[in-house]
């Protein structure tokens, strides 16, 4: 069903939280308030800032510069690792705030999530009136460090493109009224879900400009995403609150992969120190893959190489494995031990080191959709493996484990995607 709003009205908040790991640390430490900060994976030159405050972004320092390059670029700058687990519970903790406010529909990321107006609150007053009283709940429960920008529309795109209008603090309204005047001076790539591959794809259409995207008809919309995604556009840049399936989609995409890669601190850029390390992220891919309830065909191992001189590109090692119908971890560590045999020696690349590493789970089914193991070793190694889920979510992760990951347990902490928030008990 297709809703439109009311003259001047708004049906959806989108809440972006601002500089978010950047912002907690100056939350949860006073002498980093007020001062730029960079969040790191790891402290070393080489890795990436995954996080930058926004006193530091006038150095030139963003998401993704090396940390080498923006010690260079400021000085003054404080590095801080990241600690995931301490941005899980504050994201819990922001979320509740909200929902002393309104109910939150939709957690898009650890640091977005998506709320519906309720009939009333829905004119532009009221709306901005919630706005704000949310803004007030973070800073009050969770801490005043912890800003973030809102968006209002008439549907949850708009909204989320309303977010990123005024940052940081922002809030921005978007009525049906305003379109698509008020789009106008955005960049094709300034919207969410264009990112290059898109935008060139826009640009070979003859779309440069937001005005020409927004003066497309629907049948163009949709010949230039060729898909039906390009109709789903079309209704959202006129402020319609429309869900794919109303076009004729059959729901969420299937889970293709699950997979986790690690950055090698120095002191484990060593053969031994790389398998440790994959020891501990086949651990934590076998749990998600139980979690969603689905099994693996196969399992895809890489590890990638530093050169001598610091430079990357040297060269990796990949090995697949057909793994049959598994959610078994063990079995998986079999299949380690078999592919490690083959592995690169160390001196393969002239002084090369390992720098990274990473397994993917492919070929996954759903449960209901799986025929289960045959033989009974095969069922007792996964009814053994569920037990041990069941036993780490009640007494804490790795309260009981495999004795391969005795030697690695604190190794690979805890990352956060983008769209898979963990829970802070269990991974």
């Amino acid at each position: 069903m297709i809703v439109y709003a009311c003259m001047g009205s708004v049906t959806w908040l989108f809440l972006d939280m601002n500089a978010y790991f950047a912002s907690v640390e100056q939350q949860l430490c006073r002498s980093l308030r007020n001062r730029p900060v960079a969040v790191v994976p790891t402290r070393t030159d080489t890795t990436c800032c995954i996080a930058v405050s926004y006193e530091a972004r006038p150095f030139g320092i963003h998401t993704g510069t090396q940390v080498g390059e923006a010690r260079r670029r400021c000085p003054s700058l404080r590095i801080v690792e990241a600690r995931p687990p301490v941005y899980v519970r504050v994201h819990h903790e922001i979320i509740a705030a909200v929902e002393t406010v309104l109910p939150v529909e939709q957690i898009c990321s650890i640091d977005e999530m998506a709320c519906r107006l309720s009939p009333q609150h829905r004119q532009r007053t009221e709306a901005i009136a919630v706005a704000v009283r949310v803004k007030q709940a973070i800073a009050q429960q969770v801490g005043t460090s912890l800003r973030c920008s809102v968006g209002l529309a008439t549907n949850r795109f708009l909204a989320k493109v309303g977010s990123n209008l005024q940052k940081p603090d922002g809030l921005s309204v978007i009525t049906r009224e305003d379109l698509p005047h008020k789009l106008h001076s955005m960049a094709l790539d300034d919207f969410p879900g264009i990112a290059r591959g898109m935008l060139a794809r826009l640009n070979r259409y003859g779309v440069h400009t937001t005005a020409q995207l927004c003066a497309l008809s629907r049948h163009q919309m949709r010949e230039a995403w060729q898909s039906v995604l390009g109709q789903q556009w079309w209704h959202w840049l006129r402020g319609d609150d429309i869900p794919l399936t109303h076009l004729g989609t059959k729901g969420p995409t299937l889970r293709r992969t699950v997979g986790h890669s690690h950055v090698l601190p120095p002191a484990l850029r060593t053969d031994e120190g790389a398998r440790t390390v994959l020891v501990r992220l086949i651990h934590k891919a076998a749990l998600r893959l139980r979690k969603l309830e689905h099994w693996a065909g196969r399992m895809e191992l890489q590890v990638s190489y530093l050169g001598a001189a610091g430079s990357h590109g040297m060269g990796h090692w990949k090995r697949t494995m057909h793994l049959g119908r598994c959610q078994d971890t063990s079995a998986m560590l079999q299949a380690l031990a078999v592919a490690w045999c083959d592995r690169p020696p160390e001196g393969r690349f002239p002084g090369s080191r390992p720098l990274k590493v990473s397994i993917t789970l492919r070929n996954l089914t759903p449960t209901v959709s799986t025929t289960l193991p045959l033989f009974d070793q095969q069922r007792q190694a996964t009814q053994v493996a569920h037990t041990m889920d069941a036993i780490n979510a009640r007494f804490g992760a790795d309260c009981l484990y495999l004795a391969p990951l005795h030697h690695g347990r604190q190794t690979a902490p805890m990352r956060i995607a983008f769209t898979h928030i963990p829970e802070v008990e269990t991974d």
